[in-house]
């Protein structure tokens, strides 16, 4: 999502692009009876691409959409639902943790020389990006580290001497951690050949202590661990934490409870038009997709079909999570923070084939409105070319399957550029631009009274927005937006002028807006808390 829990990116504008197609007329030639004189043969002119032919507009819903965002229900935001990991043991150590481990004899932190590659030493006295180490978890307690650079720390050669130079992890790789009964922040770290990792007066990081220990000062093996940065709770942090059994139960229970046709009542009876779905690449392997996912969430989205089409609602298919992780958030299923989506020819391959099997399975739906090829694709990391051929063999995978679904395609963020795929945009029909507006994780906004948050909508928001609705050109979607600002102890009045200041502004998009997101813990996020406590009215 673009609002997101906890640290907030700059302010972003995303560019996502919506192509229709339509089938084209034949025309008929009529004879007279003489036959004409023999004619060269002559080559028929080629038929038009998809590109140029105007597709017909989905059944329904009619444009512009006031749609409303599925968030954390088949792609899984911590933040939005806490409770789902509270079954979880050790649950602050789940994958993408980032750890710190200080020697309580020695005050000095264990370090991958360099950020990895090559040595571990325990000679700093203060912590930074060395010193820091994400945990890859196998179980509760027994976890690979990696390093900055990307390496995991484990056993060397000889003599228990712990390096960091392996890319993939295995069993030298493998380190248990063991808490103090009384205080879970002390720590011994065990490693794979049975003793203790211990920090010795050269500097030297070395598995070699078998002795027990009473959690004392003097200790060598005794460690202070310091947890940094954001913890992950995405979909990945979440099957990995329960293994796959429990967070099958988990996660069934969610999918039938969180989201139901009740929903789908209250959003058309709202005046809501359409819902956007994120969903994960796992989906496309249903029952059975690769560890450490759970199958079940196809049948989820199945029913959404259903609802949607009993109450005429239309469905944006959002592929919020790719495979290899577009931006490095747990919404993308990051396992730690990498983000490795788009390096291959084969990632890209495979992404396409989810998109595929989402397009061909929907297709036959009225209700089938759009699919959102990426969500939020992060440069630099997300090569603009990669992204280009992403989107084109993407665009052509859902027009195999269907003529009338749009296909929106987003912007990368912090590219600099908003309008960077404005060209490709151009030359496809019915394209749509889609950005995301929200304030409240921003410091900018820390002072902004109630009025200047109600002005800078009406001003930059509305003045970006104009900037890429442009005539003939692409149509423009506010993807995500949000209720909620940084100001102290708002009033309900305050609360209600703030989202109709928004509404009146992003009413102007040519394609229409969408809430983020449905139902959150956080009242001012969660649409259905606040249309029935009448913070926002949709009946207008």
């Amino acid at each position: 999502m673009g609002c997101r829990g906890g640290v907030r990116l700059p302010l972003v504008t995303r560019l996502c692009f919506v192509v229709l197609l339509c089938a084209s007329c034949l025309c008929s030639l009529s004879h007279g009876k003489r036959t004409p004189p023999p004619r060269p043969a002559v080559k028929p002119p080629p038929p038009p691409s998809p590109s140029q032919v105007p597709a017909p507009a989905p059944a329904y819903p009619a444009l512009p959409v006031r749609a409303v965002c599925l968030g954390g229900w088949l792609v899984t935001e911590g933040w939005i639902l806490p409770p789902l990991f509270d079954g979880i043991p050790n649950k602050d150590l789940l994958d993408g943790t980032q750890v710190q481990f200080k020697s309580a004899l020695r005050k000095t932190y264990i370090t991958a020389d360099q950020g990895g590659g090559g040595g571990v030493v325990a000679n700093r006295t203060q912590a930074s990006d060395w010193e820091t180490f994400k945990l890859w978890r196998i179980n509760e307690t027994t976890f690979n580290f990696r390093t900055p650079g990307g390496q995991f720390m484990g056993i060397g050669a000889s003599d228990g001497i712990i390096v960091a130079t392996a890319t993939a992890p295995a069993l030298p790789e493998t380190f248990q951690i063991v808490r103090c009964p009384f205080d879970k922040n002390r720590v011994r770290i065990k490693a794979a050949n049975g003793y203790f990792v211990q920090a010795i007066a050269t500097g030297e990081v070395i598995a070699d202590y078998g002795e027990p220990t009473r959690w004392s000062d003097w200790d060598a093996s005794v460690f202070l661990m310091t947890k940094v940065g954001q913890q992950l709770q995405g979909e990945y942090q979440l099957c990995n934490g329960y293994g796959t059994d429990k967070a099958a139960s988990v996660l069934r229970d969610h999918w039938n409870t969180y989201i139901v046709e009740d929903d789908f009542k209250f959003i058309a009876s709202s005046g809501l038009t359409a819902v956007r779905i994120p969903v994960g690449w796992w989906i496309a392997s249903d029952p059975n997709p690769p560890a450490p996912y759970v199958g079940g969430s196809l049948q989820a989205l199945d029913n959404a079909f259903k609802w949607a089409e009993k109450y005429k609602l239309g469905v944006i298919i959002d592929l919020h999570a790719a495979p290899g992780s577009q931006n490095p958030w747990e919404h993308s299923s990051s396992r730690d923070g990498a983000q490795e989506w788009g390096k291959t020819d084969a990632n890209i391959a495979q992404t396409v084939q989810v998109i595929e099997f989402l397009a061909s399975r929907y297709a036959t739906s009225p209700s089938l409105f759009a699919v959102e090829l990426l969500n939020e694709p992060l440069a630099p990391r997300a090569a603009l070319d990669s992204l280009a051929r992403y989107y084109r063999a993407g665009y052509d995978a859902v027009r195999r399957h269907s003529p009338a679904a749009y296909v929106v395609m987003s912007n990368r963020l912090s590219s600099g550029n908003s309008t960077e795929l404005l060209p490709f945009a151009g030359g496809l029909q019915g394209a749509v631009i889609d950005v995301h507006y929200c304030t409240v994780f921003n410091s900018a906004f820390s002072n902004f009274t109630v009025q200047q948050n109600i002005d800078f909508v009406r001003t930059n928001f509305s003045g970006e927005l104009a900037a890429v609705t442009t005539q003939n050109g692409p149509l423009t979607f506010v993807g995500e937006w949000v209720a909620e600002w940084k100001v102290p102890n708002a009033t309900k009045e305050e609360y209600q002028k703030y989202a109709a200041a928004q509404m009146g502004v992003y009413g102007l998009a040519t394609f229409g807006w969408s809430y983020w997101t449905v139902k959150n813990t956080n009242n001012n996020w969660d649409l259905e808390w606040m249309v029935k406590n009448g913070y926002i009215s949709l009946k207008g």
